[in-house]
């Protein structure tokens, strides 16, 4: 059964502030900005992030891939599926990070017309020191009393939940931008069934907990549309 703690959903109001307050005090804010474009526009699970590939991402011709498709060994529960970079601001997010990459000489190579000079088998997202954010292997309890292996993106969580700190959104961590990404597809209209394709869950009650119905929340929502 899905948990009853719900992460905090994010105003648009409240994203363009976490985004500026990112942009101002990060040390690196095209990272900081991209990895939480990431979760808010495409529903991306914060593991999700540590482990996709530049070529996950990039054609080799060094255009960006508009649908990626997560393989079994990234995506949560070993659940093929695909997102969408699509959003506008997420392409430029992305088309900065890369440069900054390509400045920082963090997994790189000398011909930039493939990849944009970026190693395609390195993680897209990187530590300061150009390596790859640290995995933990973690056990946790199914359904059925059984007991599995998952990894866990301990390391970016944490870089992610200090850049809602900073913009004063404590409350906030990793999970927020999927849920903000769940509940503005629901004010948009859609049906939990494609938001669950969205979302990745094997399961639509899964989904359902995502979503908050509450006349506040949706009013907030509507009148802080990105």
């Amino acid at each position: 059964m899905p948990s009853n703690t719900k992460a905090a959903t994010i105003s648009g109001a409240q994203l363009r502030h976490l985004l500026r307050v990112t942009d101002a005090t990060s040390r690196a804010p095209e990272r900081g900005r991209l990895v939480l474009l990431l979760g808010l526009t495409c529903a991306m699970r914060v593991t999700e992030i540590a482990r996709v590939l530049v070529e996950d991402v990039l054609l080799p011709s060094g255009a960006v891939r508009p649908e990626v498709s997560f393989r079994a060994a990234i995506a949560k529960g070993c659940r093929q599926r695909c997102v969408f970079l699509t959003h506008d601001v997420t392409r430029h997010a992305l088309d900065s990070y890369i440069e900054w990459r390509w400045a920082k000489g963090f997994g790189t190579e000398l011909d930039r017309r493939r990849h944009r000079g970026l190693s395609p088998v390195t993680p897209l997202i990187v530590t300061r020191r150009g390596a790859g954010f640290a995995l933990n292997r973690k056990p946790r309890s199914l359904a059925g009393g059984e007991v599995e292996d998952y990894w866990a993106g301990d390391a970016l969580q944490a870089h992610v939940s200090g850049l809602y700190r900073a913009a004063g959104l404590a409350v906030c961590s990793s999970h927020a931008g999927r849920r903000t990404f769940a509940n503005r597809l629901l004010v948009k209209g859609h049906d939990s069934e494609v938001i669950q394709q969205l979302l990745g869950h094997a399961d639509l009650d899964h989904t359902d907990a995502y979503l908050d119905v509450r006349s506040e929340v949706m009013e907030a929502m509507f009148a802080g549309a990105l």
